[in-house]
């Protein structure tokens, strides 16, 4: 999970790698290159895509969100929530990338009843151990402002705008994904909308095994979609029996789950801005669930 241990990690893993923003930048270059594309693009053997930035209204008030689909047809929905350093281009990035695979997607922003600012600026191709130490303090405030409920509530206003949209073929079962803090989200709105929601995926999550009376976990049995976890190996070896209850819980259910611990990754490996993201196991995780995708909610 994403805490003061998992900070450490990641800013030893950066230093012990001497990773400089150079260094960064090259690996990033493509990244950074699809950010700066206007909002209508097309990308290499992609579908050409349309984005814009859009407003959504919910119970709480009005959330900011970038919705971003193919230029022409109908599409399966989905809900892309981001890491507990919010909205930013990484993401808006990410959600261009699936766009171009053939979803309708909505990326969104969990602290808009705070702010519609982003945490980390435009320019900032990595979120190095100096920036982290700036924003963390801010960044973990606003994650405290966040809810089991509030998920649910936006969670069922970001679906509503979908379905609204030209774009979105409402015949087919929506995705939602999340990471780090949000990682749990996906469970929470799958199982909340259960006749909605087609495949959950869950990067790096935190949380999703607790002893409380909310667990994620125990949302399972409510579950009907089809779900990857994807598990940091340092997550693991801090929790090493959680995996093993979520197989147990999702087996329990007659539910389909494929739960992965990827060797060698840190908390935050998938964002291509995070310190710690591993190029060769971020791609892995997104082919897989790629794969869920077009098996549960292409059909």
């Amino acid at each position: 999970m994403c805490d003061e241990k998992s900070n450490r990690d990641i800013e030893d893993y950066y230093r012990r790698n001497k990773i400089s923003r150079r260094d960064f930048g090259r690996i990033s270059m493509g990244a950074a290159l699809a950010m700066a594309l206007p909002l209508s693009a097309c990308a290499g053997d992609g579908q050409k895509v349309v984005a814009s930035n859009v407003n959504i209204k919910t119970p709480d008030g009005e959330a900011d969100a970038y919705f971003v689909h193919p230029a022409e047809g109908r599409h399966p929905a989905v809900v892309m929530w981001p890491d507990i350093f919010g909205m930013r281009p990484a993401f808006r990035q990410m959600g261009k990338r699936l766009a171009e695979a053939g979803y309708a997607v909505l990326v969104v922003n969990p602290y808009y009843r705070n702010t519609h600012k982003q945490l980390v600026p435009d320019d900032a191709t990595v979120i190095d151990p100096e920036l982290r130490q700036k924003i963390w303090p801010r960044a973990r405030e606003l994650a405290g402002t966040l809810s089991p409920q509030t998920c649910v509530t936006d969670g069922r206003a970001f679906i509503a705008f979908l379905d609204k949209q030209p774009s979105v073929d409402t015949a087919r079962k929506a995705g939602v994904m999340g990471y780090c803090m949000t990682g749990s989200y996906a469970f929470r709105m799958a199982a909340d909308m259960p006749a909605r929601i087609g495949a959950g995926a869950s990067f790096h999550g935190g949380g999703l095994v607790t002893d409380k009376p909310d667990s994620p976990h125990l949302l399972i049995p409510r579950i009907k979609a089809d779900f990857l976890v994807a598990i940091a190996a340092n997550d693991d070896e801090r929790d090493p029996k959680a995996k093993d209850v979520l197989r147990e819980a999702f087996d329990r259910a007659d539910a389909s789950a494929e739960i992965e611990v990827y060797p060698g990754t840190l908390h935050g490996w998938c964002p291509p801005d995070s310190a710690a993201y591993n190029p060769a196991q971020a791609e892995r995780a997104w082919g897989q669930m790629l794969q869920l995708f077009a098996r549960t909610l292409n059909t």
